[in-house]
Protein backbone atom coordinates (compact mmCIF):
# COMPACT_ATOMS: atom_id res chain seq x y z
CA UNK A 1 0.00 0.00 0.00
CA UNK A 2 2.66 2.53 0.47
CA UNK A 3 3.60 2.21 -2.87
CA UNK A 4 0.34 3.56 -3.91
CA UNK A 5 0.37 6.41 -1.55
CA UNK A 6 3.86 7.18 -2.95
CA UNK A 7 2.25 7.21 -6.35
CA UNK A 8 -0.97 9.37 -5.92
CA UNK A 9 1.49 11.80 -4.04
CA UNK A 10 4.11 12.08 -7.12
CA UNK A 11 0.83 12.35 -9.51
CA UNK A 12 -0.64 15.42 -7.22
CA UNK A 13 2.70 16.69 -7.53
CA UNK A 14 3.17 16.33 -11.10
CA UNK A 15 -0.05 17.85 -11.59
CA UNK A 16 0.26 20.76 -9.95
CA UNK A 17 4.09 21.32 -12.06
CA UNK A 18 1.78 20.64 -15.18
CA UNK A 19 -0.98 23.47 -13.82
CA UNK A 20 1.85 25.78 -13.67
CA UNK A 21 3.13 25.30 -16.55
CA UNK A 22 0.27 25.64 -18.44
CA UNK A 23 -0.61 28.48 -17.24
CA UNK A 24 2.91 30.17 -17.99
CA UNK A 25 2.20 29.29 -21.28
CA UNK A 26 -1.41 30.12 -21.52
CA UNK A 27 0.38 33.90 -20.07
CA UNK A 28 2.50 33.69 -23.23
CA UNK A 29 0.22 33.11 -25.66
CA UNK A 30 -2.41 35.93 -24.02
CA UNK A 31 0.31 38.28 -24.66
CA UNK A 32 1.34 37.67 -27.90
CA UNK A 33 -2.13 37.75 -29.08
CA UNK A 34 -2.39 41.85 -27.59
CA UNK A 35 0.48 42.37 -29.23
CA UNK A 36 -1.64 41.43 -32.23
CA UNK A 37 -4.47 42.79 -31.58
CA UNK A 38 -2.59 46.50 -30.80
CA UNK A 39 -0.02 46.40 -34.20
CA UNK A 40 -2.76 45.66 -36.54
CA UNK A 41 -5.66 47.29 -35.07
CA UNK A 42 -7.51 44.15 -34.90
CA UNK A 43 -11.16 44.26 -33.57
CA UNK A 44 -13.73 41.50 -31.92
CA UNK A 45 -15.82 41.51 -35.09
CA UNK A 46 -12.42 41.36 -37.21
CA UNK A 47 -11.98 38.16 -35.43
CA UNK A 48 -15.09 36.71 -35.91
CA UNK A 49 -16.44 37.11 -32.19
CA UNK A 50 -18.92 39.98 -33.04
CA UNK A 51 -22.12 39.02 -30.61
CA UNK A 52 -24.11 36.34 -32.15
CA UNK A 53 -27.48 37.63 -34.57
CA UNK A 54 -30.54 37.99 -32.60
CA UNK A 55 -33.51 35.21 -33.17
CA UNK A 56 -36.74 36.28 -33.14
CA UNK A 57 -38.44 39.77 -33.54
CA UNK A 58 -36.51 43.05 -33.36
CA UNK A 59 -37.21 45.67 -30.87
CA UNK A 60 -39.64 47.80 -31.88
CA UNK A 61 -38.08 51.36 -32.04
CA UNK A 62 -41.08 53.52 -30.17
CA UNK A 63 -44.69 52.50 -28.88
CA UNK A 64 -47.55 52.12 -30.86
CA UNK A 65 -50.20 55.00 -31.67
CA UNK A 66 -53.18 54.27 -28.97
CA UNK A 67 -56.11 52.66 -31.17
CA UNK A 68 -58.53 53.07 -28.01
CA UNK A 69 -59.49 55.59 -25.52
CA UNK A 70 -61.50 55.20 -22.36
CA UNK A 71 -63.64 58.31 -21.68
CA UNK A 72 -64.13 58.14 -18.21
CA UNK A 73 -60.30 57.98 -17.21
CA UNK A 74 -58.57 59.08 -20.60
CA UNK A 75 -56.89 55.87 -20.73
CA UNK A 76 -55.62 54.67 -23.88
CA UNK A 77 -54.71 51.24 -25.63
CA UNK A 78 -53.02 50.06 -28.65
CA UNK A 79 -55.02 47.01 -29.44
CA UNK A 80 -51.87 44.93 -28.89
CA UNK A 81 -51.62 42.56 -25.48
CA UNK A 82 -53.56 41.74 -22.92
CA UNK A 83 -56.66 44.02 -22.99
CA UNK A 84 -57.36 46.58 -20.25
CA UNK A 85 -60.12 45.82 -17.73
CA UNK A 86 -62.01 49.03 -18.77
CA UNK A 87 -62.36 47.54 -22.25
CA UNK A 88 -62.40 43.91 -21.59
CA UNK A 89 -65.84 42.24 -22.28
CA UNK A 90 -67.32 45.43 -24.05
CA UNK A 91 -68.06 46.45 -27.86
CA UNK A 92 -64.42 47.68 -28.73
CA UNK A 93 -65.71 50.13 -31.58
CA UNK A 94 -66.94 52.52 -28.97
CA UNK A 95 -63.88 53.17 -27.54
CA UNK A 96 -61.81 53.51 -31.12
CA UNK A 97 -60.14 56.89 -31.48
CA UNK A 98 -61.41 58.58 -34.73
CA UNK A 99 -58.40 59.09 -37.21
CA UNK A 100 -60.06 62.06 -38.55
Amino acid sequence: MAQYAELKAQIAKLQAQADQVRQAEIDKVIEEIRSKIDEYGLTAQNLGFAGAARRGRPPRKEPLPPKYLDPKSGNTWSGRGKPPKWISGKNRERFLIDKA
